[in-house]
């Protein structure tokens, strides 16, 4: 699994709580993840996102515009897994 969070460089403190979050999510659920924090407007643009910070899970946007809560970020990795398995049956 991989977590991007995208930020504006000069609202660094909101990527830095969203990657606090995201680093707890996961401790309390004892998920192994790649987690990046990007400052940067071009990542930004790449995926569409004007309004930072943004949570990208698996290179889709989830959230963008705020900081996401702890529990949110779980409601996100725990779906992770049933949209693997439903891939793979059609495949």
């Amino acid at each position: 699994m991989r977590i991007d969070i995208l930020c504006k460089p000069e609202s660094e403190s909101r990527g830095e709580r969203v990657l606090h979050n995201v680093r707890e999510a996961l401790d309390q659920m004892g998920v192994k993840a790649e987690v990046h924090l990007y400052l940067d407007r071009r990542k930004m643009i790449d995926h569409r996102v004007y309004v930072a910070p943004a949570l990208v899970v698996d290179d889709e946007v989830r959230i963008a515009g705020r900081v996401p809560a702890v529990n949110e970020i779980k409601s996100f990795i725990v779906e992770r897994p049933r949209y693997v398995q439903r891939f793979s049956k059609v495949a």
